[in-house]
């Protein structure tokens, strides 16, 4: 045993010399200008390296540097800078005069993909015929390749055309290459922006094609946490994976098999894009299960206790408005890029809505955005909104022709905060018309017309039977009506046309019935105040008790009924005494009509009567 670890000493000794030796006889300044002439020759790249190169010995043999850039051709910025290089060299190779860099490792630098940093060639520089063809060197002593890159603690800075740039801070790199043109990486990094941050890591296999102009990656593993301002309290994360393609010709990135999940939501399918001077799109998912409400921050008119919106979202960070940041209107997109998309979710969640066999199919060209198809069913009934968006001047034009069926009133109202308390399946079919799609700009600024009838509905709050009927026994003793409890004005069937202006809705030929109510009538909604201004002519038709002359007729009376004021608290005026005032006239002067006419030969009273009559009639 003695002799094995005295052996081993030895050994240890022995090889420890001769890389002590080898690392002295070697002067790693040698190999400056070598590294800098191979980089420049295989890629046009120009390496700086700042400061001497000296060796580093444990735990493994390298050589390290001062700071260094890399530089594309023609480019104004440097690709890359770094405040120090490592360089993980093999030991065999140096033997043979051959520098075979195992591992290159960047600590604190700076990736710029930029305009600034892309290569470009000199103005007016001459095109030669047959440039692209192979390049022939001359016989080097020394040979060069790298089989691992890791860069920690460094900045990404990404830029596409005039766009803003975006950074990624405190990336940790680490890629592993073999001579099939594959690499294996590994990848996490910040983003910190507009007070959001998103935190990301990737785990990924690249490879490139033996033009080494085209690229695909398999994106095995995508986690990620997004929070911040204009996001939910829990703030966004979730994991997902996919395959992307880049076309360095054709300027083209495709996305396939996409898998990404997002809080309680999953997504599926794909996308490409041509980036030309103006992008071209083309998006397809799919998704079992999509709640935007756990991944977009809404802020309603008031909550359910009644709250303001500001007390209601005061949880909610607003992204910070920036002085002379140039912001870019709402719909901007659409004159910068054209595209398709085709989306369809079994299962939808908005606004406390919740859609199933989501379709929808849209195209944008030149800023005019059609929206071909966008259907959906809610609860037992569909909605479809078709519509197109005209971004292409100012202000913005967006029209949409709803055909609604057997939508339950009630889940509208609640979604967007409005506090009738109408409920009834809804089916309408109109077009309407705004500069803006959001909640706030329908209530304020939309145009437009509809048909709308309703099956079922309750007013709750109000029975107009119930109404009618204790006026009448109020001031009559001889009819009496059956005791009705509920508090709601109850129709088999209701329709109207509808008239939307500037947050003012017209409601013009109002019919209603139900078995024991028909009524007619006109009125207007303001949506902006929440306030009601409605006449009705409301026949009571049943719920009467006994029979007689005088039910009979109120059967057949409309009774004029006015309901105003705000939506939470609507007050009427109903005028029962003018219509049994006018009943009884009439009814006095039949009666007196029937008289002179059976004695119209035989009496001067009858004469008068009549007179009488004819002169009360004609004012």
């Amino acid at each position: 045993m003695r002799r094995l670890l005295t052996a081993l000493m030895i050994l240890l000794v022995v090889l420890v010399a001769g890389i002590s030796a080898l690392v002295l006889l070697i002067n790693p300044n040698d190999f400056r200008s070598y590294m800098v002439r191979e980089v420049e020759q295989r890629s046009g790249y120009k390496l700086a390296l700042e400061g001497p190169l000296r060796w580093h010995v444990w735990p493994q043999l390298s050589i390290l540097s001062g700071r260094m850039s890399l530089t594309a051709p023609g480019a104004s910025a440097p690709l890359v800078s770094a405040e120090n290089m490592r360089l993980d060299v093999a030991l065999l190779p140096l033997i043979s005069h051959r520098l075979q860099v195992q591992q290159v490792m960047l600590k604190k630098s700076v990736i710029q993909l930029t305009p600034q940093s892309e290569a470009r060639k000199p103005e007016g520089a001459p095109v030669a015929p047959g440039e692209s063809g192979p390049v022939t060197r001359e016989h080097r002593n020394w040979s060069f390749d790298i089989g691992s890159l890791n860069v920690a603690d460094s900045v990404l800075v990404f830029q596409h055309a005039d766009d803003e740039q975006i950074t990624v801070r405190n990336i940790q790199l680490q890629l592993e290459q073999n001579n099939h043109r594959k690499a294996q990486v590994s990848l996490n990094g910040r983003v910190n922006r507009d007070q959001r941050d998103l935190s990301l890591a990737i785990e990924a296999v690249l490879e490139a094609d033996d033009s080494g102009e085209n690229f695909s990656a398999d994106i095995t593993r995508l986690d990620y946490q997004l929070q911040g301002a204009d996001l939910p309290k829990q703030g966004i994360r979730g994991e997902g994976s996919l395959k992307a393609r880049w076309e360095d010709l054709n300027k083209r990135l495709s996305i396939s098999n996409l898998n990404l999940k997002a809080n309680e939501s999953s997504l599926r399918g794909g996308l490409a894009v041509v980036l030309n001077d103006k992008p071209t799109w083309q998006l397809d998912l799919t998704s079992d299960n999509l709640n935007l409400d756990t991944l977009l921050v809404r802020a309603p008119l008031a909550d359910e206790n009644g709250e303001d919106a500001q007390t209601a979202q005061a949880a909610v960070l607003p992204r910070p408005v920036i002085s002379g940041s140039g912001e870019l209107p709402a719909w901007s997109v659409l004159n910068s890029s054209d595209g398709s998309a085709t989306l369809q979710f079994a299962n939808l969640r908005w606004r406390g809505l919740a859609f199933t066999n989501v379709d929808a199919r849209m195209v944008n060209k030149n800023g005019q955005l059609s929206v071909e198809r966008l259907r959906g069913d809610l609860g037992a009934g569909r909605i479809s909104l078709p519509g197109s968006v005209d971004a292409s001047g100012t202000p913005v034009h967006a029209v949409f022709k709803p055909e609604v069926s057997n939508i339950e009133i009630a889940s509208i109202l609640k979604a967007f905060d409005y506090p009738l308390a109408v409920s009834g399946s809804l089916s309408m079919n109109g077009e309407f018309s705004g500069d803006s799609i959001d909640a706030q700009a329908f209530r304020r600024s939309w145009q437009g017309k509809a048909s709308v009838e309703m099956a079922n509905s309750r007013l709750e709050g109000m029975n107009f039977q119930q109404l009618v009927q204790r006026a009448v026994t109020r001031n009559n003793n001889d009819v009496q009506a059956q005791q009705d409890y509920d508090d709601a004005t109850v129709m088999a069937h209701f329709s109207a046309s509808a008239t939307l202006n500037n947050g003012k809705l017209q409601l013009q030929q109002m019919v209603g019935e139900s078995a024991v109510l028909a009524l007619t009538g006109n009125g207007s909604l303001d949506l902006v105040d929440e306030q009601c201004d409605a006449n009705f002519a409301v026949r009571v038709i049943g719920g009467w008790e006994g029979k007689g002359e005088l039910v009979e007729r109120l059967k057949q009376t409309p009774i004029p009924l006015r309901i105003y004021g705000p939506w939470s608290q609507l007050n009427y005026n109903l005028d029962v005494d003018r219509v049994l005032r006018n009943q009884l006239q009439d009814e006095a002067k039949r009666r007196l009509r029937e008289w002179a006419e059976r004695n119209k030969d035989n009496s001067s009273k009858a004469r008068d009567v009549q007179q009488l009559l004819e002169e009360r009639e004609s004012h």
